[in-house]
């Protein structure tokens, strides 16, 4: 095994680690606030500011990993995680529970935002894990190696899924916190011992600005048909807000949260088997085909998977929508990978993260007080479920139900007419001409060090 191998796998295996640490505390806060205060707001408000948090901050951190080594990013990064989980410990052992579970108090909020700072700034480590496989990866494994990639966020996501559910269900909150520290702290001293080969860091337009929001723009509307790949993407986000906002409180309306957990950690190895897939198959010569096709199945799951009030049929339902986003996210890597300079990828991806993740906490802050406030009461009156009980049946989740299958229904009109663009064309065109690109494709008299 090469020395760029050794390295993306040790990268993996420490990605792994993280994973597990920052999503194992977010879940159980999730379900912990849910199930000690029962209000889907809630979860919509915690769900929507954290996504509203990554949309923020993702050019700023793209910046970041385009101006530094990229070890230096998740070293920092996971330090900032560290720091933040163990001032939610403290804070959770001084202030009285009962104050911290006011929705919307001082008190609420201010242990949320610790444990969403360490969340947050975990996704600074996506962006440079996703630069990393250009740097690390020869362009036709690179569909695989993104492939790869999702397997562990998915190994991940089974993990924490399971073991949040159980920590806050048998454990208790406070266990589940300190549980999550030791992680943190395991996971930095790992990431020390993993080495990235990168002896400069290459600046061919010169350094870029901590915050460039112009450098990313440019990069993005440089190529045609980027911008409009983008936006396809943005689609997925739009279905992660609704699933944000009221799958916990959907699937904790059917089983008990232990049984809801582990489910979580069942289910998500349909994450793992669409990553396996790719990793073995890779996507094809049109990547940006395969990223619409998942995006149809998707949103035509999610019109469904909660069309009658049974756990069976979610679970299905989730199982393959949980193997289709690796699919999705694999293709959007793979064509950025490509078409877009090394040296601006972290930007790039940061912009495009920032797009697409702003699309879920619009979605989440707009569905919750909706379906809350009306859609659900509507659907528990009388009236409610004569109209509308011979398509939704009976069960006390049916308003939940019917956001689901409204917002399924319309993700799928958009992403049919997305088909029909120009820019489409356009951006298969592009892959299908452009060269490779790798971390050293810059001539010596552009380079700068960073």
């Amino acid at each position: 095994m090469d020395v760029k191998r050794r390295s993306f796998v040790g990268l993996l295996a420490n990605t792994l680690i993280a994973n597990v640490t920052t999503s194992f505390l977010w879940f159980a806060l999730v379900f912990w606030i849910y199930l000690e205060t029962r209000s889907v707001l809630a979860n919509a408000l915690l769900g929507g500011a954290y996504m509203l948090l990554i949309a923020i901050m993702a050019v700023p951190f793209g910046s970041w990993v385009d101006r530094s080594r990229k070890k230096q990013v998740m070293v920092v990064a996971t330090t900032v995680t560290a720091v933040a989980f163990m001032a939610a410990l403290l804070f959770f052992l001084l202030v009285p529970t009962e104050h911290i579970l006011s929705v919307g108090g001082v008190a609420f909020w201010m242990f949320s935002s610790l444990v969403l700072i360490g969340a947050v700034v975990e996704s600074a480590r996506a962006i440079t894990l996703s630069t990393c496989v250009t740097l690390l990866v020869d362009e036709p494994d690179r569909a695989k190696a993104n492939g790869q990639v999702g397997m562990v966020n998915g190994l991940g996501f089974a993990i924490t899924s399971v073991f949040s559910g159980l920590a806050v269900g048998l454990l208790g909150m406070q266990v589940t916190i300190w549980i999550a520290v030791g992680l943190t702290i395991a996971s930095l001293l790992h990431l020390l011992t993993v080495s990235i080969p990168e002896p400069e860091v290459l600046h061919p337009d010169g350094v870029p600005k901590p915050v460039d929001f112009a450098g990313a723009f440019q990069a993005v509307i440089a190529v045609p048909g980027l911008t409009a790949l983008v936006l396809f993407a943005t689609f997925n986000n739009l279905l992660g807000g609704a699933f944000m906002a009221l799958m916990d409180p959907y699937g904790l309306t059917l089983v008990p949260v232990e049984v809801w957990g582990v489910l979580w950690g069942v289910l998500s190895f349909g994450f793992m088997i669409g990553s396996a897939w790719v990793a073995r198959k890779g996507l094809g010569a049109k990547p940006l085909r395969a990223l619409l096709l998942a995006n149809i199945a998707m949103w035509s799951i999610a019109a469904v998977f909660t069309i009658r009030e049974s756990i069976w049929l979610l679970a299905v339902g989730v199982l393959i929508y949980m193997a289709l986003v690796p699919v999705a996210e694999a293709a959007e890597q793979t064509v950025l990978q490509k078409v877009v300079p090394y040296a601006k990828q972290g930007r790039v991806f940061g912009l495009a993260q920032a797009v697409e993740v702003a699309a879920a906490p619009l979605m989440t802050f707009a569905i919750g007080p909706i379906a809350e406030f009306v859609i659900i009461p509507y659907m528990n009156t009388d009236a409610g479920r004569a109209q509308f009980g011979w398509l939704l049946g009976e069960g006390q989740a049916r308003g939940i139900a019917m956001v689901f299958l409204i917002a399924g229904l319309l993700g799928l009109i958009l992403t049919l007419g997305a088909f029909a663009t120009k820019s489409y064309r356009w951006l298969t065109e592009r892959y299908e001409a452009a060269g490779p690109v790798s971390g050293v494709d810059v001539s010596p008299k552009d380079r700068q060090r960073g």
